[in-house]
């Protein structure tokens, strides 16, 4: 049972525990629990076996014993008995935006709700708005939230999945008689949500595979139509596997999609007089017979499209203009801004993160711990803002191979303004400036806010442009286009936002920032060291968003980076 599994089963107690009406000291023991065991660097079953797990703060004699029985027998008694004492429709509320448990045991005690779907026809009846706490705002909230949760179930983040579908792949090749494996569909094209995986397999004994791919680990419920085999991964993603004797490029190129794209394609064969043959055996082919989807799209008069970008939008009419180059990758980012330390809300120290940045090969990194306003993350007022960069200077003296780089995060108000006055952003290497309240302004007023900001001029970029996180939260309303045309006006940068629940800039937006000549930067969100290494989730927006290296200011050197920035500090750079 790993560290995950034990935080995740003390926060359910927790949890339940809320529900119940129990003492919040002893609910809060349970989460302080579960983050202090979530924090080790090390193995947890030695400490409890040796008892050091009481060495931990808030691990007392009785929190000690339940490890002891989880990690012994991978169960505990208490919790079961806890869950049993409670509706389960229940803890499903805890997806549902704007419930709480306190809520959530309001609507249980007052309305008799236990379910999902009888919260949502509570909704429906009006009854929640004269619960004490709730009203008519908070009731149409929790209305929206229950649709937010129908309409993303059954859908996973990339990041999260994109593990699990290479290790098939790895797995599928490794079975005796296939000789390749290819993951296409919204997984080849990067797509920030997916539902499910797809594979194409070559073989020449089907049979063979076929029986040798239900023993493979992870795949489960395996049915079979000819040679069409559905499974379901260890996550739940719903699995196909297409197996045949030659994966032609045309197969791939018609599994990859999207749907628009090729039909994008199919007319412009059409109106070419190209072949287009889906009855061919081995799943058609485009044109003469060819060994490449280069030579496929080569056949149509054009270059090749990378996975990424095949949506149906602009991609053909760019390729055809010339206008597809060489699109941006991983090993190109050379440094990386938006950085969170121990001094916010960060878990990592100034150095951790430095030599965390350094060990993944990067050139420069750029610190941006949250602003004053951000109380709810520790934000640095004035004097911890000199502290840190005390810290810095320090530290560039100390760490070489890196650049480190003085930033902030710093809030953009309701009205627009920044929440420290210019001679504070004055003294930072660059600035980003992010919305993180108020994003229920109306679209007219929430564009003027950002656009307000983009004409500060310390304000260096804009971060998490729309506020979304994938799966759980809309963005706020605003006109993107317009914000984008007064980044070009004011020759700021706009932040792709690399964590995996976030990816803002969309990659549609991004097509019309590159339209617009407007630069974006791929920046990790980090909150931890582990954090670093989401940059290539931003890397996959970028090139959906046909961006070429130029276009990313972080592909620029620590020696040329400050100047691209716009920064008005006085110093900076590779110490």
């Amino acid at each position: 049972m790993t560290k995950h599994d034990i935080a995740r089963i003390l926060e359910g107690i927790g949890l339940l525990l809320e529900l119940k009406g129990e003492s919040p000291f002893k609910s809060h023991a349970y989460y302080n629990a579960a983050r202090a065991i979530e924090g080790l660097t090390e193995d947890v079953g030695p400490l409890v076996a040796s008892g050091k797990i009481r060495e931990l703060k808030g691990i007392g004699e009785a929190l000690a014993a339940k490890l002891a029985e989880l990690i012994g027998t991978g169960n505990l008694a208490y919790y079961e008995e806890l869950k049993k004492s409670v509706p389960a429709g229940l803890i499903e509320m805890t997806a549902i935006a704007g419930m709480g448990p306190k809520k959530i045991k309001t609507v249980w005690e007052k309305l008799g709700v236990t379910s999902i779907g009888e919260l949502e026809y509570a909704c429906i009846e009006n009854r929640l708005v004269s619960l004490p706490g709730f009203g008519e705002k908070t009731q149409e909230k929790i209305r929206q939230g229950i649709l937010q949760l129908k309409k993303r179930r059954g859908f996973h983040l990339y990041a999260n999945v994109i593990g699990e579908a290479e290790h098939m792949v790895s797995m599928i090749r490794c079975v005796e008689g296939v000789r390749r494996v290819e993951l296409v569909g919204d997984f080849r094209r990067r797509m920030e949500i997916v539902r499910d995986m797809a594979f194409l397999v070559e073989t020449d004994d089907p049979h063979f595979v076929v029986a040798a791919l239900r023993h493979v680990n992870g795949l489960s419920e395996i049915t079979q139509v000819g040679r069409q085999l559905t499974a379901k991964s260890g996550l739940g993603l719903p699995v196909s596997l297409t197996l045949s004797k030659r994966i032609s490029p045309h197969a791939v190129l018609a599994a990859t999609g999207s749907d628009a794209h090729l039909a994008a394609l199919a007319e412009r064969s059409r109106l070419r007089q190209v072949v287009w043959n889906p009855a061919e055996s081995e799943g058609g082919h485009l044109g003469p017979q060819v060994g490449t989807e280069e030579a496929l799209y080569a056949a149509l008069g054009l270059p090749f499209i990378e996975p990424e970008m095949r949506e149906g939008l602009d991609e053909i009419e760019s390729a055809e203009q010339g206008r597809l180059g060489r699109l941006v990758e991983a090993s190109d980012i050379q440094g990386i801004f938006h950085n969170h330390t121990n001094a916010s809300d960060g878990s990592g120290t100034l150095e951790e993160m430095v030599e965390a940045a350094k060990a993944l090969g990067y050139r420069y990194i750029g610190i941006s711990d949250h602003s004053q306003s951000a109380f709810y993350a520790n934000g640095l007022k004035e004097d911890r803002i000199r502290a840190q960069h005390a810290a810095i200077e320090a530290l560039r003296k100390k760490v070489q191979g890196i650049a480190v780089f003085k930033g902030i995060e710093a809030d953009i108000l309701p009205d627009g303004s920044m929440d420290y006055p210019n001679e504070v952003l004055a003294r930072f290497d660059f600035v980003i400036g992010s919305v993180h309240s108020r994003f229920n302004l109306q679209e007219e007023e929430q564009t003027a806010r950002v656009i307000k900001a983009l004409a500060n001029p310390y304000v260096t970029m804009l971060g998490h442009a729309t506020g979304r996180l994938l799966l759980s939260r809309e963005g706020y309303r605003i006109d993107m286009k317009r914000v984008i045309d007064a980044a070009k006006a004011y020759g700021k940068i706009i932040e792709i936002n690399a964590n995996p629940h976030r990816l803002d800039l969309d990659w549609r937006l991004c097509r019309y920032a590159k339209a617009q000549g407007v630069k974006v930067s791929i920046n990790p969100d980090a909150h931890a060291t582990e954090g670093l290494e989401d940059v290539p989730f931003g890397v996959n927006v970028a090139r959906k968003g046909g961006l070429a290296p130029e276009e990313v200011v972080n592909t620029l050197g620590p020696d040329k980076i400050l100047a691209a920035l716009g920064s008005r500090a006085n110093d900076g750079g590779e110490r």
